[in-house]
Protein backbone atom coordinates (compact mmCIF):
# COMPACT_ATOMS: atom_id res chain seq x y z
CA UNK A 1 0.00 0.00 0.00
CA UNK A 2 1.24 3.48 -0.89
CA UNK A 3 0.20 5.09 2.38
CA UNK A 4 1.81 8.40 1.41
CA UNK A 5 -1.24 8.78 -0.82
CA UNK A 6 -3.26 9.53 2.30
CA UNK A 7 -1.84 13.06 2.49
CA UNK A 8 -2.06 13.38 -1.29
CA UNK A 9 -5.72 12.46 -1.04
CA UNK A 10 -6.10 15.12 1.65
CA UNK A 11 -4.89 17.88 -0.70
CA UNK A 12 -6.96 16.58 -3.61
CA UNK A 13 -10.05 16.34 -1.40
CA UNK A 14 -9.62 19.91 -0.16
CA UNK A 15 -9.29 21.19 -3.73
CA UNK A 16 -12.35 19.27 -4.88
CA UNK A 17 -14.44 21.09 -2.26
CA UNK A 18 -13.60 24.53 -3.69
CA UNK A 19 -15.19 25.87 -6.90
CA UNK A 20 -12.46 26.94 -9.31
CA UNK A 21 -9.73 24.61 -8.01
CA UNK A 22 -9.03 21.41 -9.94
CA UNK A 23 -8.13 18.12 -8.30
CA UNK A 24 -6.23 17.29 -11.49
CA UNK A 25 -4.02 20.34 -10.98
CA UNK A 26 -3.26 19.19 -7.43
CA UNK A 27 -2.38 15.73 -8.77
CA UNK A 28 0.08 17.44 -11.13
CA UNK A 29 1.55 19.42 -8.24
CA UNK A 30 2.03 16.21 -6.27
CA UNK A 31 3.62 14.44 -9.25
CA UNK A 32 1.05 11.62 -9.42
CA UNK A 33 -1.12 12.65 -12.37
CA UNK A 34 0.00 9.92 -14.78
CA UNK A 35 -0.09 7.28 -12.03
CA UNK A 36 -3.60 8.43 -11.11
CA UNK A 37 -4.89 8.04 -14.67
CA UNK A 38 -3.18 4.66 -15.11
CA UNK A 39 -4.48 3.34 -11.79
CA UNK A 40 -8.08 4.42 -12.38
CA UNK A 41 -8.05 2.87 -15.87
CA UNK A 42 -6.27 -0.26 -14.66
CA UNK A 43 -8.53 -0.76 -11.64
CA UNK A 44 -11.45 -1.51 -13.95
CA UNK A 45 -9.53 -4.22 -15.82
CA UNK A 46 -8.25 -7.73 -15.14
CA UNK A 47 -5.15 -6.24 -13.51
CA UNK A 48 -7.13 -4.36 -10.86
CA UNK A 49 -5.25 -5.92 -7.92
CA UNK A 50 -1.95 -4.20 -8.70
CA UNK A 51 -3.60 -0.77 -8.70
CA UNK A 52 -5.49 -1.07 -5.43
CA UNK A 53 -2.39 -0.22 -3.38
CA UNK A 54 -2.25 3.19 -5.09
CA UNK A 55 -5.96 3.98 -5.19
CA UNK A 56 -7.17 2.76 -1.80
CA UNK A 57 -5.06 5.13 0.38
CA UNK A 58 -5.75 7.97 -2.07
CA UNK A 59 -9.47 7.27 -1.95
CA UNK A 60 -9.45 7.10 1.85
CA UNK A 61 -7.65 10.44 2.01
CA UNK A 62 -10.04 12.10 -0.43
CA UNK A 63 -13.16 10.59 1.13
CA UNK A 64 -12.17 11.42 4.71
CA UNK A 65 -11.31 14.99 3.70
CA UNK A 66 -14.61 15.50 1.90
CA UNK A 67 -16.52 14.33 4.97
CA UNK A 68 -14.42 16.04 7.64
CA UNK A 69 -13.59 19.34 5.98
CA UNK A 70 -16.73 20.24 4.04
CA UNK A 71 -17.84 22.50 6.92
CA UNK A 72 -14.34 23.95 7.32
CA UNK A 73 -14.26 24.91 3.65
CA UNK A 74 -17.74 26.39 3.95
CA UNK A 75 -16.46 28.50 6.86
CA UNK A 76 -13.27 29.61 5.06
CA UNK A 77 -15.12 30.53 1.89
CA UNK A 78 -17.72 32.46 3.90
CA UNK A 79 -15.44 34.35 6.30
CA UNK A 80 -11.97 34.23 4.65
CA UNK A 81 -12.87 33.99 0.98
CA UNK A 82 -10.05 36.08 -0.53
CA UNK A 83 -7.11 34.49 1.38
CA UNK A 84 -8.46 31.01 0.62
CA UNK A 85 -8.73 31.77 -3.09
CA UNK A 86 -5.30 33.43 -3.17
CA UNK A 87 -3.75 30.35 -1.57
CA UNK A 88 -5.10 28.17 -4.35
CA UNK A 89 -4.05 30.73 -6.95
CA UNK A 90 -0.53 30.32 -5.61
CA UNK A 91 -0.80 26.54 -5.92
CA UNK A 92 -2.05 26.75 -9.50
CA UNK A 93 0.56 29.27 -10.67
CA UNK A 94 3.29 27.41 -8.78
CA UNK A 95 2.71 24.21 -10.73
CA UNK A 96 3.14 25.84 -14.16
CA UNK A 97 6.99 25.64 -14.23
CA UNK A 98 6.81 21.91 -13.51
CA UNK A 99 4.20 21.25 -16.20
CA UNK A 100 5.96 23.33 -18.85
CA UNK A 101 9.17 21.41 -18.11
CA UNK A 102 7.27 18.11 -18.20
CA UNK A 103 5.89 19.02 -21.63
CA UNK A 104 9.20 20.38 -22.93
CA UNK A 105 7.44 23.53 -24.09
CA UNK A 106 10.54 25.26 -25.50
CA UNK A 107 11.51 22.19 -27.50
CA UNK A 108 8.19 20.65 -28.49
CA UNK A 109 5.69 23.49 -28.85
CA UNK A 110 5.18 25.38 -32.10
CA UNK A 111 2.93 28.34 -32.89
CA UNK A 112 -0.11 26.06 -33.28
CA UNK A 113 0.32 24.76 -29.74
CA UNK A 114 0.68 28.30 -28.41
CA UNK A 115 -2.49 29.48 -30.19
CA UNK A 116 -4.40 26.45 -28.89
CA UNK A 117 -3.13 27.15 -25.37
CA UNK A 118 -4.27 30.79 -25.57
CA UNK A 119 -7.70 29.89 -26.95
CA UNK A 120 -8.34 27.24 -24.32
CA UNK A 121 -7.12 29.54 -21.55
CA UNK A 122 -9.33 32.38 -22.78
CA UNK A 123 -12.35 30.09 -23.04
CA UNK A 124 -11.95 28.90 -19.45
CA UNK A 125 -11.14 32.41 -18.18
CA UNK A 126 -14.44 33.59 -19.65
CA UNK A 127 -16.21 31.46 -17.03
CA UNK A 128 -15.02 34.02 -14.49
CA UNK A 129 -17.82 36.24 -15.84
CA UNK A 130 -20.43 33.50 -15.42
CA UNK A 131 -22.43 33.95 -12.25
CA UNK A 132 -23.96 30.55 -11.53
CA UNK A 133 -26.89 30.29 -9.17
CA UNK A 134 -27.55 27.20 -7.12
CA UNK A 135 -31.06 25.81 -7.24
CA UNK A 136 -32.86 24.75 -4.08
CA UNK A 137 -30.93 22.26 -1.97
CA UNK A 138 -32.10 18.68 -2.54
CA UNK A 139 -32.46 16.71 0.68
CA UNK A 140 -34.53 13.72 -0.49
CA UNK A 141 -34.34 11.65 -3.66
CA UNK A 142 -36.97 11.25 -6.36
CA UNK A 143 -36.64 9.40 -9.64
CA UNK A 144 -36.14 12.61 -11.60
CA UNK A 145 -33.65 14.37 -9.34
CA UNK A 146 -31.65 11.14 -8.84
CA UNK A 147 -30.97 11.02 -12.59
CA UNK A 148 -29.92 14.68 -12.56
CA UNK A 149 -27.62 14.21 -9.56
CA UNK A 150 -26.03 11.13 -11.13
CA UNK A 151 -25.14 12.97 -14.35
CA UNK A 152 -24.00 16.01 -12.37
CA UNK A 153 -21.58 13.75 -10.48
CA UNK A 154 -20.46 12.27 -13.80
CA UNK A 155 -19.76 15.70 -15.30
CA UNK A 156 -18.09 16.96 -12.15
CA UNK A 157 -15.73 13.98 -11.88
CA UNK A 158 -14.62 14.31 -15.50
CA UNK A 159 -13.70 17.90 -14.70
CA UNK A 160 -11.91 16.84 -11.49
CA UNK A 161 -9.41 14.74 -13.46
CA UNK A 162 -8.72 17.39 -16.08
CA UNK A 163 -6.24 20.00 -14.76
CA UNK A 164 -7.63 23.52 -14.77
CA UNK A 165 -11.31 22.62 -14.66
CA UNK A 166 -12.91 22.43 -11.24
CA UNK A 167 -15.40 19.67 -10.56
CA UNK A 168 -16.99 21.84 -7.87
CA UNK A 169 -17.39 24.71 -10.34
CA UNK A 170 -19.15 22.36 -12.76
CA UNK A 171 -21.50 21.33 -9.94
CA UNK A 172 -22.07 25.03 -9.26
CA UNK A 173 -22.88 25.66 -12.92
CA UNK A 174 -25.31 22.73 -12.86
CA UNK A 175 -26.96 24.08 -9.71
CA UNK A 176 -26.15 21.15 -7.40
CA UNK A 177 -23.07 22.38 -5.50
CA UNK A 178 -25.01 23.31 -2.37
CA UNK A 179 -26.81 19.97 -2.52
CA UNK A 180 -23.50 18.09 -2.68
CA UNK A 181 -21.87 20.08 0.13
CA UNK A 182 -25.01 19.79 2.26
CA UNK A 183 -25.12 16.03 1.73
CA UNK A 184 -21.49 15.71 2.81
CA UNK A 185 -21.95 17.97 5.84
CA UNK A 186 -25.07 16.15 7.01
CA UNK A 187 -24.10 12.62 5.89
CA UNK A 188 -27.11 12.32 3.59
CA UNK A 189 -26.08 8.86 2.37
CA UNK A 190 -28.66 8.36 -0.43
CA UNK A 191 -27.66 11.61 -2.15
CA UNK A 192 -23.95 10.94 -1.55
CA UNK A 193 -24.41 7.47 -3.10
CA UNK A 194 -26.14 8.76 -6.25
CA UNK A 195 -23.64 11.56 -6.88
CA UNK A 196 -20.79 9.16 -5.99
CA UNK A 197 -21.99 6.62 -8.55
CA UNK A 198 -21.86 9.32 -11.23
CA UNK A 199 -18.38 10.32 -10.05
CA UNK A 200 -17.12 6.73 -10.43
CA UNK A 201 -18.50 6.39 -13.97
CA UNK A 202 -17.00 9.77 -14.90
CA UNK A 203 -13.61 8.74 -13.54
CA UNK A 204 -13.61 5.57 -15.65
CA UNK A 205 -14.54 7.36 -18.87
CA UNK A 206 -12.33 10.42 -18.43
CA UNK A 207 -9.23 8.56 -17.22
CA UNK A 208 -9.21 6.36 -20.31
CA UNK A 209 -9.87 9.33 -22.61
CA UNK A 210 -7.15 11.53 -21.10
CA UNK A 211 -4.64 8.64 -21.08
CA UNK A 212 -5.34 8.02 -24.77
CA UNK A 213 -4.90 11.69 -25.65
CA UNK A 214 -1.64 11.98 -23.69
CA UNK A 215 -0.28 8.92 -25.46
CA UNK A 216 -1.34 9.71 -29.03
CA UNK A 217 -1.61 13.53 -29.02
CA UNK A 218 0.90 14.35 -26.30
CA UNK A 219 1.85 17.94 -27.00
CA UNK A 220 -1.59 19.03 -28.16
CA UNK A 221 -3.00 17.60 -24.91
CA UNK A 222 -0.32 19.38 -22.87
CA UNK A 223 -1.13 22.64 -24.65
CA UNK A 224 -4.79 22.20 -23.66
CA UNK A 225 -3.86 21.33 -20.06
CA UNK A 226 -1.54 24.35 -19.70
CA UNK A 227 -4.21 26.59 -21.21
CA UNK A 228 -6.79 25.23 -18.77
CA UNK A 229 -4.51 25.83 -15.80
CA UNK A 230 -3.73 29.40 -16.88
CA UNK A 231 -7.41 30.08 -17.50
CA UNK A 232 -8.37 28.67 -14.11
CA UNK A 233 -6.34 31.43 -12.41
CA UNK A 234 -8.90 33.95 -13.68
CA UNK A 235 -11.78 31.79 -12.42
CA UNK A 236 -10.22 31.52 -8.94
CA UNK A 237 -9.15 35.19 -8.71
CA UNK A 238 -11.39 36.85 -6.11
CA UNK A 239 -10.37 40.45 -6.80
CA UNK A 240 -8.06 42.69 -4.79
CA UNK A 241 -9.12 42.47 -1.13
CA UNK A 242 -9.66 45.55 0.94
CA UNK A 243 -6.60 46.99 2.64
CA UNK A 244 -5.61 45.88 6.09
CA UNK A 245 -5.72 42.35 7.46
CA UNK A 246 -7.56 40.70 4.51
CA UNK A 247 -5.00 42.13 2.07
CA UNK A 248 -2.01 40.99 4.15
CA UNK A 249 -3.56 37.55 4.71
CA UNK A 250 -4.16 37.18 0.97
CA UNK A 251 -0.56 38.06 0.10
CA UNK A 252 0.75 35.59 2.69
CA UNK A 253 -1.67 32.91 1.47
CA UNK A 254 -0.64 33.43 -2.16
CA UNK A 255 3.07 33.02 -1.48
CA UNK A 256 2.35 30.08 0.80
CA UNK A 257 0.56 28.45 -2.12
CA UNK A 258 3.56 29.08 -4.37
CA UNK A 259 5.85 27.58 -1.74
CA UNK A 260 3.70 24.49 -1.26
CA UNK A 261 3.51 23.93 -5.03
CA UNK A 262 7.29 24.18 -5.29
CA UNK A 263 7.75 21.73 -2.42
CA UNK A 264 5.43 19.08 -3.78
CA UNK A 265 6.13 19.34 -7.51
CA UNK A 266 8.32 16.46 -8.61
CA UNK A 267 10.79 17.59 -11.30
CA UNK A 268 12.73 14.32 -11.16
CA UNK A 269 9.71 12.15 -11.66
CA UNK A 270 9.47 10.04 -14.82
CA UNK A 271 7.95 12.18 -17.50
CA UNK A 272 4.44 11.51 -18.73
CA UNK A 273 5.77 12.06 -22.23
CA UNK A 274 7.93 8.96 -21.93
CA UNK A 275 5.27 6.71 -20.47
Amino acid sequence: MQWRNLYRGFFMGISDLIPGVSGGTIAFILGIYDDLLASISGFFSREWKKHIGFLLPLGIGIGATLLLFSRVIEYLLKYHFAPTQFFFMGLVIGVLPFITKEAGVKKNFNWKHVILMILVGAALASLAFVKPHDTAVITSLTASNAVGLFFAGWAGSMAMLLPGISGSFILLLLGVYSTAIGALSNLNLPIIAVIGAGVIVGFIVSSKAISYLLKHFTYVTFAVIIGLIIGSVFVIYPGIPESGTPFVMSIIAFFTGLLVAGMFSAPNKTSIVNN
